[in-house]
């Protein structure tokens, strides 16, 4: 029986992936992105935490409006790949630094922004990653989140969680609008705005980036054609596999 832990699996998946989330399409660009980058906007002086970096996209959209920008990330190799990219960019405001989400090896009260993008589904605790986000961040502090959300209907979360477990043994779950906001609020972070967006997804380029093995590349398209109708048209499911997801920006703050 396997002994690893759930930060074994998010570092044995992505480790030998970093390039291809530096170069992929739906990590580098999009509505989202901007969106959350633009939280950092006219903050001079603001000092920034990257929580779960990936490939540093959104560090390297915030660091020419703030002093400093911390890309913080489980993987070494991730970060590897990130601190390279910012010097190629020319960069200079861009730290580095490894840990997990829950237990971040910062002090209380360290940052004016705290943000994250597509990294809270794969935290082994979700509130504890919430509560270290909020315990970070100073006090009037901005919070920005984004990643992937379910509709909040049992038979649609019951497929979107398989296809994304058959594709990613490191995802532990996506969660519901509800979700978020609750577990926000038990981390004493008060609400602000929520901005959804959907975002297509091209199958074979979405399971090439994590080298899905090809039966766990069969099953999600064998689930896709089992699924009911309503399932398949939420998430506009498209004859070569391709889809549509379901993504918000949570935006909330640290209680003055």
């Amino acid at each position: 029986m396997s002994g690893r832990t759930q930060e074994d699996l998010v570092v044995g998946q992505y480790a030998t992936q970093a390039q291809a989330y530096l170069t992929s399409t739906v990590h580098a660009a999009g509505a989202d992105l901007a969106a959350l980058a633009a939280l950092a906007h006219d903050r001079p002086e603001a000092r920034v935490l990257d929580m779960g970096t990936g490939g540093g996209h959104v560090a390297y959209a915030v660091a020419p409006h703030v002093a400093e920008v911390v890309a913080y990330d489980l993987t070494a190799e991730m970060l590897e790949v990130v601190a390279r990219s910012a010097a190629e960019r020319g960069i200079a405001n861009l730290a580095t630094r490894q840990g997990p989400a829950e237990r971040m090896p910062f002090a209380d009260a360290s940052f004016d922004l705290v943000l994250s993008r597509y990294s809270a589904h794969h935290w082994r605790d979700f509130d504890a990653g919430l509560r270290e986000a909020a315990r970070v961040g100073k006090p009037g502090a901005t919070v920005g989140i984004v990643d992937v959300v379910t509709p909040g209907r049992a038979a649609f979360d019951t497929y979107f969680q398989a296809i994304e477990v058959l594709r990613d043994p490191s995802h532990v779950r996506n969660r519901s609008r509800a979700e978020w906001e609750d577990a926000a609020a038990r981390a004493g972070l008060l609400a602000g705005g929520v901005t959804a967006f959907r975002v297509r997804l091209d199958f074979a380029t979405w399971t090439a980036r994590m080298r899905t093995p090809p039966a766990m590349v069969a099953a999600i398209r064998a689930l896709q054609d089992a699924m009911a109708g309503d399932v398949r048209r939420h998430f506009a499911v498209e004859a070569d596999g391709s889809f549509c997801i379901d993504v918000c920006l949570f935006v909330f703050a640290v209680p003055a």
